[in-house]
């Protein structure tokens, strides 16, 4: 773990994910025709392996140019993923953020704050019961200073590929997730700490299944 100054200027965590895996023994045919939407999970922990491959598969870097796992209008790349640790084998519970080009998680607050971000999800019990929950937020600004009002439509759609990757990625290690987007979008800005230009979009946990 070293230190990091986060970007708002504050001392961070900075934490070196392992390096992703390429290949696997679950088809990507297969991984769609068994994907469902999984609310229910065991309770056991996730491994730091594990987050590192779904945040990958979310915004990950493809290529010597920056390239990410999921399209983005213009390569903009508006969004930001934050993570809500709970139970994660050799990473402390909190919030964190995800930095692709270092592969890492920055860590922004030691609080497990997925019950409180249950609440702002309308009390959906599977935010809570996740051992993991990741949140798609959006800067809008990247991408509407060059596209206009037009770009919203960017973000939506570009929210859309990184969810499924995420979905399609849980089922190939064999964990349940669903894409979450009942939520009150202020307490969800205040419990996960986003900056004031930042707009939650989709909250997904992730967990064992039973």
């Amino acid at each position: 773990m070293t230190r990091y100054l986060s970007p708002n200027n504050n001392p961070a965590d900075l934490i070196n994910l392992p390096e992703p895996r390429y290949e696997s023994s679950c088809p990507v045919e297969s991984a769609i025709r068994s994907r469902r939407s999984v609310r229910d999970y065991s309770g056991k922990p996730l491994t730091l392996g594990e987050v590192s491959q779904l945040l990958w598969a979310a915004q990950g870097i493809t290529s010597p140019q920056g390239e990410r796992a999921a399209p983005s209008a213009g390569a903009l790349y508006p969004l930001e993923l934050y993570v809500a640790v709970g139970d994660v084998e050799n990473l402390p519970q909190g919030i964190y953020k995800y930095h692709p080009r270092r592969h890492s998680l920055i860590r922004i607050d030691d609080a497990d704050v997925r019950a409180k971000l249950s609440t702002a999800a309308l009390a959906q019990s599977c935010v809570r019961d996740g051992a993991v929950t990741i949140l798609i937020a959006s800067v809008h600004r990247r991408i509407t200073g060059t596209y206009g009002r037009r770009g919203i439509q960017y973000i939506y759609m570009e929210a859309g590929h990184v969810s499924q990757n995420i979905h399609l990625q849980a089922e190939a290690l064999n964990l349940g997730t669903v894409a979450v987007g009942a939520f009150d979008d202020r307490s969800v800005k205040i419990v996960m700490k986003l900056a004031e230009d930042e707009e939650p979009l989709y909250i997904m946990p992730v967990g064992r299944k039973r």
